[in-house]
């Protein structure tokens, strides 16, 4: 009975480290804290008080630096006995294996944008070296380093009228160029910042030609991006909108590193797949209405149901409570009960609706509804936009059991895996509930129906114009005129919708992950808790435990899958049958 009793134990207490850890996970936070500490390093300082800038271009140095850490951590990973791994631990090793492949494969292609660009900043070698000094406190001769100053300000001039020349750049070497001179001002100005005030000498000498100096680089900047043109692969239009579309082949290698094993082309397969399913769900609600087959006299019938300005919240209050009361019926899921008492709100500003026109979610909701400064069009249109019937399918995305409750989770369970974040899990997974409620009859009237469907067909609109955008098929105005025609967008929140997808804020594959992720976890859903091997609690708590990661990732943790050291992505998630 006592050795019972003590394997028992045992056992319990391995799941339990199990919860927090892995034979890997020491190694995944020494990576990350190795790269960091040298993005740190290697960044200029914004104050005397210590705190970098790591939102500049990286340099050369840098570059080199982070290229040999992955390497030497890549080295650590082939030294581990992978085969005596627990699957938590070949879990982290086929992640931080990816993650740092990942990383080499975006420190190369930044190194070879900024030898495309270096010749237009002959000058940034010098800069460098004088914020080199800075790290360690060097001294600095005031009188030497101001004529230093004059001096690489001459090659600045000199660098501008040669570029006046320039007739164009790819607009990706133009953001990268206005980024590399607008990091030389910053890291010119961590220079100036640590010796100024402290070193008399300096503090003598220096103020006029620093001032001189970081205004050119900066008009620099402006200049290098008023060359940008946009890509070719983008067709002119009336939009405004300006984006770099990646093409496939880069389509095709991200999709690979998201672990999603399939090509653009078959994920907008599937999104008209989706599609379709979409089309009849909102032609029987709008039969049910009495608007026969016009469902976009239904859906204008949802719109107007918006409630009056400054009535809002208390609609977001409603709708919350009748999701978290709908999903604790079912016991679906365990809600921490300090997850329920903290969530906060907050009213989103006019600047951020204009690309965020709906609302979102994390540590708190930020609700998108009109405010004073608006005129009186983009006031109604916000309101039709995010109605009640809308709103419903959408609440729980952004809190309990969605966003909200993934922040809570995450800084709880596995931590470390924050680095190996993705939003097909992160929107997957609050989109995944959208689809399970629905599933599950949540919209009960046709009206909600309606407003649920509204928000699918968005998702699969997501994928399509999102990726016809970035294969060079459609401008940013045809994917306005697409959510707007097809899906029932009001038109400045569709214009929204797409300058925030392109303006360069998102990855690519950003809206692609939304439907794909909650698909993926659809089919996983059915494996395991269909297919009787889960409840819906064990299965929805044990992936709330794993934190953020391919959803590949998930299922190999969930079924104790047979992972190798050299493991790609393989799973088959989507019927592409009748549905």
């Amino acid at each position: 009975m006592i050795p019972y009793q003590i394997s028992a134990q045992t056992a319990q207490q391995k799941s339990a480290l199990y919860e927090q850890a892995s034979e890997v996970s020491g190694l995944v936070i020494q990576y990350g804290r190795d790269v960091n500490a040298i993005r740190d390093f290697y960044s200029p300082y914004t104050a005397i008080d210590g705190y970098t800038d790591q939102s500049v271009q990286v340099s050369p140095e840098e570059s080199k630096r982070l290229t040999e850490i992955a390497n030497d951590y890549l080295e650590k990973l082939k030294q581990t006995d992978f085969d005596g791994m627990s699957i938590y631990g070949k879990v982290d090793y086929t992640l931080l294996k990816k993650q740092i492949v990942y990383d080499l494969g975006a420190i190369n292609l930044d190194a070879s944008e900024y030898s495309k660009i270096a010749g237009y900043i002959p000058f940034a070698d010098e800069i460098y070296q004088l914020e080199k000094k800075r790290r360690r406190g060097i001294y600095v001769d005031g009188q030497e380093a101001a004529l230093q100053l004059n001096n690489i300000l001459k090659e600045v001039k000199s660098a501008q009228t040669a570029f006046a020349a320039v007739k164009s750049l790819d607009m990706p070497l133009a953001r990268k160029g206005k980024a590399a001179a607008r990091g030389l001002s910053r890291r010119l100005k961590s220079f100036y910042d640590f010796y100024m005030g402290y070193d008399p000498n300096f503090t003598w000498w220096m103020p006029k030609p620093y001032k001189n100096l970081d205004s050119a680089l900066n008009m620099y900047a402006d200049q290098l991006m008023s060359k940008g043109k946009i890509s070719t692969t983008q067709k002119p239009d009336s939009s405004g909108i300006k984006g770099v579309p990646i093409g496939n082949d880069e389509l095709v290698r991200q999709l690979k590193a998201e672990m999603i094993p399939y090509s653009p082309q078959e994920l907008i397969a599937l999104a008209n797949k989706e599609f379709a399913f979409c089309d009849k769900e909102m032609l029987k609600a709008s039969n049910e209405m009495g608007f026969g087959n016009d469902w976009h006299k239904a859906l204008e019938k949802v719109k107007n149901s918006y409630v009056p300005a400054g009535h809002q919240p208390e609609a977001i209050l409603k709708l919350y409570n009748d999701a978290l009361s709908f999903i604790k019926a079912r016991d679906l899921i365990t809600i921490p009960p300090l997850a329920e008492e903290t969530w906060g709100m907050t009213m989103m500003t006019p600047e951020r609706q204009l690309v965020n026109p709906f609302f979102l979610g994390g540590s708190e909701i930020i609700i998108s509804y009109p405010t004073n400064t608006m005129n009186e069009a983009d006031k109604l249109m916000s309101m039709r936009g995010n109605n009640p019937y809308f709103s419903r399918g959408t609440v729980q995305h952004e809190l309990l059991p969605g966003h909200n409750l993934q922040y809570f989770m995450n800084s709880r369970y596995k931590p470390y895996r924050d680095m190996f974040s993705t939003p097909f899990w992160i929107e997957g997974w609050s989109l995944y509930w959208e689809l399970l409620l629905y599933d599950q009859g949540f919209a009960k009237t046709p009206e909600e129906r309606i407003g649920m469907m509204f928000w699918r067909m968005h998702r699969c609109a997501r994928i399509i114009f999102s990726l016809n955008y970035h294969l060079g098929n459609w401008t940013p105005q045809q994917c306005i005129d697409f959510l707007v025609d097809r899906v029932g967008h009001e038109r400045a929140n569709a214009e929204g919708e797409v300058r925030r997808s392109f303006k360069g804020d998102y990855s690519p594959l950003y809206q692609v992950a939304y439907l794909t992720g909650g698909l993926q976890l659809m089919s996983l859903k059915r494996e395991l808790v269909d297919g009787g091997k889960m409840t819906y609690k064990q299965f929805h708590d044990a992936i709330m435990k794993e934190n953020a990661m391919p959803i590949e990732m998930v299922r190999a943790t969930l079924t104790n899958q047979a992972l190798t050291r050299d493991f790609t992505t393989q799973w088959k998630f989507y019927d592409f049958g009748t549905k």
